[in-house]
């Protein structure tokens, strides 16, 4: 049963936002990370562990780690190629075709995304800025009671689309073979069975059979995202994904049904999932309340979709949908979804969200599959700052400087003023020179 709460209760509970590392970690993970790695360990100080024993001793801490942690005994790492081809050939010719057309137009959507250099002689000299593919990314794939295809074509397409020569995926061992098949749809040869933090610790130093790469990006569990963010700096991330999260804002046009099933799509990821329903009418409330209860009953993750609609999920009661879209913007979700009788006029007063979905006919779990844009979106807040995984977190700009010889003179005495402030005299002297009024 989802509970439905009134503004002030639900900024104090279900809205409010900590940071990841405060979330209180599920009594099943707590035990099993102390049971695996000593009383009193947390699951952090157990991705710390991890990584130093993978920089260490590489394949043979991966090896061990995967026996101890996934109950995986083979010694192969990197998947044969023939693996990926044989997984596509034995999926049924519709699902391939499914899976296809998804491809096709998430590489679409991204192809029309502007990744320009471009140069400017307006300044003096030439000036500009330099795009470049980043040399090797790293995908992480998801593999565990719900092993996610999906997620490899929306964070290897877009890597592609801007160019990136080398794509390495893993992914927990024995993957299921949707996941292989989607490599193989997408031309990646790299495909690398080890999941969890021993991953990203491949994947951030390197190891005999895994080459470091320079960014990695894709969801996982909490050890994945913990290690994610123990190993930033030295390779680049494409975010730190927390408990995945939708929220609605509704009105009484909407159809109960629909927001339900939509709520309870979003839930059965995980029991953290957030599942959040704004909206000023109760008689729909009460409606998607009992839809709720209703549909559950049919769904095989049910024991999950409870954890999460009783932990971080409800139904909030705001004066007006004005007051929906502040909430839905001071929560920033992942997905905002729009099931008004007019979404475009509404959108205008959302200012944060990682995905915007409009109307009733754009509902998430097309975003999740094929509607084209990537679903690798920003959690825990952080749309207020960060993007959904687009083409434009697989470039780098390097700036380019040529001044010409005028505007390099007329410059450096400026340049060595703004040194002698800073109290920085080597600086100074050097932009001195340039202006001929030193020989130091």
């Amino acid at each position: 049963m989802m509970e439905i709460y009134d503004v002030e209760t639900a900024r104090r509970t279900i809205l409010r936002r900590v940071p990841l590392n405060w979330m209180e970690v599920p009594p099943a993970i707590a035990e099993r990370t102390q049971a695996l790695f000593g009383l009193g360990v947390t699951p952090s100080q157990a991705v710390a562990q991890i990584l130093l024993t993978v920089q260490q001793e590489g394949d043979a801490a991966l090896l061990r780690w995967s026996a101890l942690l996934d109950k995986n005994s083979s010694p192969t790492l990197r998947l044969p190629t023939k693996a990926l081809k044989t997984a596509y050939a034995s999926l049924p010719e519709a699902l391939r075709q499914v899976m296809s057309k998804a491809a096709d137009r998430i590489r679409a959507f991204h192809k029309l995304q502007p990744l320009p250099s471009w140069e400017t002689y307006t300044l003096g000299g030439r000036l500009g800025q330099r795009m470049a593919p980043i040399e090797r990314v790293g995908v992480y794939v998801p593999g565990g009671t719900a092993p996610l295809p999906s997620s490899l074509l929306m964070s290897v397409i877009p890597a592609q689309v801007a160019g990136v020569p080398r794509v390495a995926v893993c992914t927990p061992p024995n993957p299921h073979p949707g996941i292989l098949a989607a490599a193989h749809l997408c031309g990646v040869e790299e495909v690398y069975q080890v999941g969890g933090a021993q991953a990203i610790a491949a994947l951030a130093f390197g190891t005999q059979s895994i080459p470091r790469v320079d960014k990695i990006v894709g969801a996982g569990n909490l050890f994945v995202t913990l290690a994610k963010q123990q190993v930033y700096g030295l390779v680049g991330l494409d975010g730190l994904a927390g408990p995945t999260e939708t929220l609605v804002i509704a009105d009484r046009t909407a159809h109960p049904a629909w927001v339900a099933a939509d709520l309870l799509a979003q839930a059965e990821h995980d029991g953290m999932a957030s599942a959040i329903l704004l909206t000023p009418d109760r008689t729909l409330a009460e409606a998607v309340q009992a839809e709720v209860a209703r549909q559950i009953e049919n769904l095989s993750r049910a024991e999950i979709i409870s954890q999460s609609l009783a932990a971080r999920s409800g139904i909030v009661l705001t004066p007006d949908l004005s007051t929906a879209a502040e909430l839905g913007s001071e929560f920033a979700p992942e997905h905002l979804c729009l099931a008004v009788a007019d979404p475009d006029a509404l959108a205008g007063r959302i200012r944060h969200a990682g995905g915007l979905f409009l109307g009733e006919n754009s509902f998430e779990v097309l975003g999740d599959y094929i509607a084209g844009p990537s679903h690798v979106m920003p959690t825990g807040g952080s749309a207020r700052f960060a993007s959904p995984l687009n083409a434009l977190d697989f470039v780098k700009i390097t700036s380019l400087i040529a001044l010409d010889d005028a505007s390099s003179r007329a410059l450096s005495p400026l340049a060595a003023e703004f040194a002698s402030m800073e109290g920085l005299t080597a600086h100074a002297a050097a932009a001195r020179q340039r202006a001929g009024e030193s020989d130091v």
